[in-house]
């Protein structure tokens, strides 16, 4: 068997069991390939479609409306454009597709399109759009509705790094100019994002968050924006999230998991203070205060290429960072009394403290999960406590003491014990010092007052041990 047979067998298996569906035309639109996906997504037989009219199968598609027709007459790729349409069998299916010309010798050939199923996502989305605006509307007749809505009174903590925070997010609140917040997963942004809106003076407008990284960016863009009937096939006339914000807040979460060329269209909005509709030509006017929020550092995330540098400066006009837990260890027995109540009464239960070793634990732990972590160990410690015992003890936490126990003892198996005592000491010191400083991104601040000692101490050690970044 010669080389390309072999390459061309290869091909054939890759396609047909890649996880997209696949779909190849001529250039007279006849089905040459058309993987098993596909035929799941569409919900048709293979057999159905190949070397059948692409134009027979699909009536609901045309040349204007049609990915594949498009390319074939134009001659130009399309990456990641939504697709809605009506399959074989009456169903309404959305993709969003990528579709490439076929070339041999310069003479276009055929058209080959990758599809992912959005059906599920899009109905989805959609019924969370509607649900909101359902919400809102109701919202303007009676205030009344039982939805969690945060203060700055729901927010524990007595340090200066949470002080510090908690100062700039009320100034914040009495500000219609936009919010970036900075924060490790488990801190709180939404918490803090909540309270800024609810203590406001949009208090009484719709508060809307929509997480970024939670849909594609050809689907986000019609559910930030919203979308017009006609506008691309299956379109619907739609009111976008920014509409239904009008006068109040959007929450956009994990900003820097968003498309940049989404990012370039928000910034636009942010600048010029109007959206158009995907797929109209009508300027509509809005009133949005936008919070941002970002779980890796900002700056990090432009170098990463994850964020536009002009969309940050443009967010990043109030700027609030929350601090890691391991930044607030005195927070860590307020917070830790706060989740015992709160749980007390959830799980009827009469715990009245967590023992002295536990806490003690509980102090000298990372917490890599920041507040979320410590919510969800108390909370799973309270089921397992009986409801005549009072006092959490090490046994209602078997999974965090056998993690810090696995922690232990991985600084320990990299360090010779073989060696003099002074020199294990200084080399569990010099581990424990890369430890903490690796934890506070090499904030040498953040790390002394973590290893509760001095700055100019940290340094001297720093040098001594030459620890480099």
């Amino acid at each position: 068997m010669n080389k390309d047979k072999i390459c061309s067998i290869i091909l054939q298996n890759i396609l047909q069991y890649i996880d997209e569906g696949i779909h190849v035309i001529d250039k007279e639109g006849n089905s040459l390939f058309y993987n098993d996906n596909m035929a799941i997504l569409e919900g048709l037989e293979r057999e159905v479609v190949l070397n059948n009219k692409f134009s027979e199968i699909f009536p609901s598609l045309d040349e204007d409306t049609s990915t594949l027709f498009t390319v074939m007459k134009t001659g130009r790729p399309i990456e990641n454009r939504q697709q809605a349409y009506i399959n074989y069998k009456g169903e309404k299916i959305t993709t969003v597709n990528t579709t490439i010309p076929l070339f041999i010798n310069k003479k276009k050939v055929g058209a080959l399109e990758i599809a992912k199923d959005v059906t599920k996502i899009k109905q989805l989305s959609e019924q969370v759009i509607d649900l909101q605006q359902e919400l809102i509307g109701n919202n303007s007749k009676s205030n009344n509705l039982s939805i969690s809505r945060y203060i700055f009174d729901n927010i524990i903590g007595n340090s200066e790094e949470i002080k510090k925070a908690l100062n700039l997010a009320r100034k914040a609140s009495r500000s219609s100019s936009s919010v970036l917040i900075y924060g490790e997963t488990g801190t709180g942004k939404e918490l803090f994002a909540q309270s800024i809106h609810y203590c406001g003076n949009r208090k009484d407008k719709p508060f809307i968050a929509q997480n970024c990284a939670a849909l594609p960016e050809s689907l986000l863009e019609g559910i930030l924006f919203g979308t017009v009937k006609g506008g691309f096939t299956g379109a619907t006339d739609r009111p976008g999230l920014f509409e239904q914000a009008n006068g109040g807040t959007l929450l956009l979460d994990e900003i820097n998991s968003m498309g940049l060329n989404l990012q370039s269209k928000l910034l636009r909005v942010l600048q010029e203070g109007y959206i158009r509709r995907v797929g109209g030509t009508k300027d509509i006017p809005i009133d949005v205060k936008i919070i941002a929020t970002t779980n890796e550092n900002p700056m990090e995330a432009i170098e990463k290429g994850n964020l536009r540098k002009d969309l940050y400066y443009r967010l990043n006009v109030i700027s609030i960072r929350i601090p890691a837990l391991r930044e607030r260890y005195e927070d860590i027995k307020l917070l830790c009394d706060h989740f015992i109540r709160k749980y007390n009464k959830k799980l009827k239960k009469d715990v009245w403290m967590l023992a002295e070793d536990v806490l003690n634990d509980f102090m000298s732990y990372s917490w890599p999960g920041n507040v979320r972590e410590l919510k969800n160990m108390i909370e799973g410690s309270m089921n397992c406590i009986s409801k005549d015992e009072h006092v959490l003890k090490k046994e209602h936490f078997p999974m965090f003491i056998e993690s810090k126990g696995s922690d232990d003892k991985d600084i320990l198996k990299e360090i010779n014990l073989n060696l003099p005592l002074p020199a294990i000491l200084q080399n569990i010191e010099k581990s424990i010092i890369l430890k903490k400083l690796k934890e506070n991104n090499y904030n040498i601040t953040r790390t002394a007052k973590n290893l509760q000692i001095k700055r100019q101490t940290l340094q001297h050690k720093i040098k001594k041990y030459e620890i480099n970044k």
